[in-house]
C-alpha cells in the first residue's frame, strides 16, 4: 500500500491490496480520475480524464483550454457559481453577500498513519497499521478560504476516510450554507442505487433501484441520523449480487441529520455526495477560525455486496469501536423492561435475577422507571435520583442483591431528555431546545436538553457520574426516544442559530468522551427507540446498540439482514422476548425467538420466572450454546445466504466464518411452512474448499467445495416459524478440539 504522487503529471495514486483511487490536477482543480480495482502504479495512469469542449451551454472555466468546464469535470469537492450547475459539495456566503468561491490546489501533504478529527469520531490507527493519509489544501484568493481534503488508505482494506476542513485566512466572516464530507463523480450511469430506509420498529430495510436522470437522495432532517433512513448508501452494477459485481459503499461517521445523494447529469455521468444535512444548517467562521466535517468512510468491493459489507464490519468492529469491550465477549444479559414495563420493586427484580442465574444469565440490566417519580412516561426525565418508593434502599442495595445471584448489574438512562413535570425543568425550563415566544412541541411528553451548552453537559456528567459512582454498575443502556423540533438556543446569538443542531451533536460526543474516559470498564449501548441512532458516530463512543424496539422474531430477520449490509453483528442488541409479541402480537417459538437472537448481542427481555420447566430447559440451552458459540458469532465473518427481502421472503439465511476457515455456524429460518413441500439445498459460503468439514447432524464428512457448491439438505419444517442452525468443523479442527 502506498500513495504515489507525480508531480509532472499531476496525480495522486492512493493504492491499497485490491483497490486504486486516483486524483488528477487539472488546471488546479482536483478532479475524480478513477476509483476501483487496484491498478499498477508503473502503469500510465496519464488520459483516465478526457475533457472535450461542448456547446455555448457548458461554461468555460479556464479560457485557454476551451475544453475544460466545472459543468463537464469530474470532480472531487465540486463547487458552486463558476460553472458547474450540479450538485456542489459546499456553498459559503461571504460578507458582501456574495456566494461565489473557486477553490484551487495550493499545496499537499503525504504522512503515514491517520490523524484524528477534532470533537468528532472517526477511524483510527494502531501500531503497525499500514495506513497513509493525503491531505490537499485548497485556497480561494478571493476570500481567504483555505479548504484541506483529508484522504486516508487503509493497506489491508478496499477502504477510504474521507473528511475536510475548512480554514478563514481572510480578513472577513465567511458563513458556510453547506460543508459535506465526500463526493465522488462517476463516469457513467450504469448503478443501481440501495438505501437502508425504515420506521420506528422496522429499520433499515433494504432497497434497491436504478438510478435515474435527475436526483436520489436518503437524508434526515430529524436530528439524528434516524429510523427513516440509515447514513449510508452504495451504487451497484446492476448484475452485482452478493457474492460477485462493483459496489461503491458511502457510510457517515455521524449521529445527526445528514444528507446522501446521487445526481445523474445530461452526459450521464453520476456525482455521488455524502455528508452533514444542508438544510436548516449554516456555521459562521470568523477570521481565524476553522470548521471540521464529519469522515465518510468509502469502501469498494469487487466481490458483491458480502464483499463490501465485510469490509465495512472488519473496519468498523476492530478501527472504530473502542476500549476495552471491542475484543471481550459480550454478556447474555436480561431487560426487565418487557417484563415488567414501569411496575416492579426490588423484590420484583431480585426475583427475575435468581431466575436468570439459574439459567446460567450473566447481566441484568434494570430499564426505565428507577429514578424521579418515574411511574409512566410523562415525568421525571432529568431527575437521575433513585425513586426511594420502589426501591428504599437504593441502587447500591439492588446492584448487590443481583450481584449475589453471580450476575452483573446494568442500568438504563435517558440523558439527553428532559420531561416538563420535573424538578430539572422548574429550576431551568431555558435549558431545553426552544425558540422563545413559540409552542414548545412535546413528543413522549418530553422535551430535548439542549446539549449545546456547556452548563448542560456538565449537569449530565456529574449528575450520571453519581449514579454510576453509587453502585457496581457494569453497563448502561443511553437511550434517546424522540427527534429535533423547535431546534433553537437560548445561549446562541441570532446569527448562529443555525448552528444549533450540529453543535447539539459534538455536544453530545463531548460528553460521551467524558463519560467513557472516567467509566472505562462500563459497557456502553446506544438505543434510540431502538434503532434509530444506530449509526457509525455513536459506535465510537458505544461498541453496540440496540437494533429495534421489535423483538418479533420473523421481523427481526429483516431489520438484522439489513443492519448487516453496513454493521458488525457484535454491534446488534437481540433478545428473546414474551409472545403473544409486544408489537405484533405473533406467537413464535421459543427455540425459533432464540436462534434469531443469537445471531447478534444475545439476551432476553421477558419474565423469566413465568416460564415453565419446559421453557426453562430450552432457555438453559440457548444460553449454554451461547456461550459455546458466541466468539464466532461476534468476531466471525459474516456470509449472507437467503435474503428474506427476496421472492417471498419465506426463506433467511445467514453463516459466521472464522478468520482462518475451520469453523462455521449456519443459521436458517423459514417464516411459513409449505404443504407437501419441495426438497431444497442450501449452499454455504466461506470455507476452505480443500478441507473436508464434520456438519453437526451429519454422519459423513464434506468437502467445502461441495458445502459451497452443491450444499447441505434442508429439513423439512411442518409449523410456521421454524428454524434451524448447524455447527460446521473442518476435520482436522473438529478431533482435536
Amino acid at each position: 500500500m502506498a500513495i504515489f504522487h507525480s508531480e509532472q503529471e499531476g496525480l495522486f495514486h492512493l493504492q491499497s491490496k485490491d483497490m486504486s483511487y486516483v486524483i488528477q490536477l487539472v488546471n488546479g482543480y482536483p478532479a475524480h480520475a478513477y476509483w476501483g480495482k487496484r491498478l499498477r502504479q508503473q502503469g500510465n495512469l496519464k488520459g483516465l480524464i478526457r475533457t472535450v469542449e461542448r456547446c455555448s451551454f457548458i461554461p468555460n472555466s479556464v479560457p485557454e483550454d476551451t475544453s475544460i468546464s466545472l459543468d463537464t469535470l469530474p470532480q472531487e469537492y465540486p463547487q458552486y457559481g463558476a460553472g458547474d450547475f450540479r450538485n456542489p459539495a459546499y456553498q459559503v456566503e461571504l460578507e458582501d453577500g456574495t456566494r461565489i468561491t473557486e477553490l484551487k490546489y495550493r499545496a499537499h501533504r503525504i504522512f503515514q498513519g491517520k490523524p484524528p478529527l477534532e470533537g468528532l469520531p472517526a477511524l483510527y490507527t494502531e501500531e503497525g497499521d499500514d495506513v497513509q493519509t493525503l491531505e490537499l489544501d485548497l485556497a480561494d484568493s478571493y476570500s481567504g478560504l483555505v479548504v484541506v481534503l483529508t484522504y486516508t488508505v487503509f493497506g489491508t482494506f478496499s477502504a477510504i476516510a474521507r473528511s475536510v476542513r475548512y480554514f478563514n485566512q481572510g480578513k472577513q466572516p465567511v458563513r458556510l450554507l453547506k460543508a459535506l464530507s465526500a463526493t465522488v463523480d462517476f463516469q457513467d450511469a450504469g448503478y443501481d442505487w440501495l438505501c437502508l430506509h425504515g420506521s420506528w420498529v422496522r429499520e433499515r430495510q433494504i432497497e434497491r433501484r436504478p438510478l435515474g436522470h435527475g436526483g436520489t437522495s436518503a437524508e434526515s432532517r430529524r436530528g439524528s441520523s434516524s429510523h427513516q433512513m440509515n447514513p449510508f448508501v452504495a451504487l451497484l452494477r446492476p448484475n452485482t449480487d452478493e457474492d460477485q459485481g462493483e459496489v461503491f459503499g458511502f457510510s457517515l461517521v455521524y449521529s445527526g441529520s445528514f444528507e446522501a445523494k446521487a445526481e445523474v447529469d445530461q452526459f450521464d455521468h453520476t456525482r455521488v455526495s455524502i455528508g452533514i444535512q444542508s438544510f436548516d444548517f449554516s456555521w459562521l467562521l470568523n477570521p481565524g477560525e476553522s470548521f471540521q466535517t464529519p469522515e465518510a468512510v468509502l469502501v469498494f468491493s469487487s466481490d458483491g455486496m458480502g464483499g463490501m459489507s465485510r469490509t465495512y464490519h472488519k473496519l468498523y468492529r476492530t478501527r472504530l469501536c473502542r476500549g476495552i469491550h471491542r475484543d471481550r465477549e459480550r454478556p447474555i444479559l436480561v431487560n426487565n423492561w418487557e417484563a415488567t414495563y414501569f411496575n416492579f420493586n426490588a423484590d420484583k427484580i431480585e426475583a427475575i435475577a435468581v431466575m436468570a442465574a439459574k439459567l446460567g444469565i450473566e447481566l441484568f440490566v434494570l430499564d426505565d422507571g428507577w429514578f424521579g417519580k418515574r411511574d409512566d412516561d410523562t415525568t421525571s426525565l432529568g431527575d437521575w435520583i433513585v425513586d426511594r418508593n420502589k426501591l428504599p434502599k437504593g441502587l447500591e442495595d439492588l446492584a448487590r442483591r443481583v450481584n449475589e445471584q453471580g450476575l452483573q448489574f446494568g442500568l438504563w438512562f435517558e440523558p439527553e431528555m428532559i420531561s416538563p413535570d420535573s424538578d430539572l425543568y422548574r429550576k431551568h425550563p431555558d435549558w431545553c431546545l426552544h425558540v422563545p415566544g413559540r409552542r414548545r412541541t412535546e413528543a413522549r411528553k418530553q422535551l430535548i436538553l439542549d446539549m449545546s451548552r456547556q452548563d448542560v453537559r456538565d449537569y449530565l456528567f456529574d449528575s450520571l457520574s453519581e449514579v454510576l459512582s453509587s453502585a457496581p454498575i457494569s453497563y448502561v443502556k443511553w437511550d434517546m426516544n424522540r427527534n429535533m423540533t423547535e431546534i433553537g438556543s437560548a445561549q446562541s446569538n441570532a446569527d448562529r442559530q443555525t448552528e444549533t443542531a450540529h453543535r447539539y451533536i459534538l455536544g453530545l460526543y463531548e460528553l460521551l468522551e467524558r463519560l467513557t474516559a472516567r467509566f472505562p470498564d462500563i459497557l456502553f449501548e446506544s438505543c434510540s427507540g431502538g434503532g434509530g441512532r444506530f449509526d457509525p458516530g455513536m459506535l465510537y463512543y458505544m461498541p453496540q446498540t440496540w437494533t429495534s424496539d421489535d423483538t418479533d422474531a420473523v421481523e427481526r430477520l429483516k431489520i438484522q439482514y439489513g443492519t448487516s449490509i453496513v454493521y458488525p453483528i457484535s454491534t446488534m442488541g437481540a433478545h428473546v422476548s414474551a409472545v403473544p409479541n409486544h408489537q405484533v402480537g405473533r406467537v413464535t417459538p421459543l427455540e425459533t425467538r432464540g436462534d434469531v437472537a443469537m445471531s447478534g448481542n444475545f439476551g432476553y427481555e421477558l419474565d423469566l420466572t413465568l416460564f415453565t420447566e419446559e421453557e426453562k430447559a430450552v432457555v438453559r440451552e440457548q444460553v449454554a450454546d451461547y456461550k459455546e458459540i458466541r466468539s464466532l458469532v461476534q468476531k466471525g465473518d459474516f456470509y449472507r445466504l437467503r435474503s428474506p427481502f427476496e421472492g417471498k421472503g419465506n426463506e433467511t439465511a445467514w453463516m459466521f466464518v472464522s478468520e482462518d476457515r475451520k469453523e462455521a455456524l449456519v443459521f436458517f429460518y423459514q417464516v411459513l411452512a409449505e404443504p407437501n413441500a419441495p426438497l431444497r439445498r442450501l449452499a454455504l459460503k466461506g470455507l476452505n474448499p480443500e478441507l473436508e468439514y464434520q456438519v453437526e447432524g451429519l454422519d459423513a464428512p464434506l468437502g467445502g467445495d461441495r458445502l459451497m457448491q452443491a450444499g447441505i439438505h434442508l429439513p423439512l419444517f411442518h409449523s410456521d416459524y421454524a428454524s434451524r442452525w448447524w455447527r460446521v468443523k473442518a476435520i482436522d479442527y473438529y478431533f482435536h478440539n
